[in-house]
């Protein structure tokens, strides 16, 4: 008895929001593409915001240790 297997075309993976879809690229749409974009740029954000923090804070213990 053969195997009737349904197949599941060539897919990707959207990097957004996570939907499969059928094309080039790492985005369903550029609602996705934008919306990523964003998110990168708020997390960077918050990356540099830290490490001034911590330059700050290393400046501030070396001048103390002076004292």
């Amino acid at each position: 008895m053969p195997e009737q297997t349904e197949r599941i075309p060539q897919h990707r993976h959207c990097a957004g929001c996570g939907r499969a879809f059928v094309g080039e690229g790492r985005f369903c749409g550029e609602a996705c593409r934008e919306e990523s974009g964003k998110e990168v740029k708020g997390k960077l954000r918050k990356l540099m915001l830290i490490w001034a923090a911590i330059v700050v804070v290393t400046v501030v213990l070396v001048f103390m240790m002076e004292i």
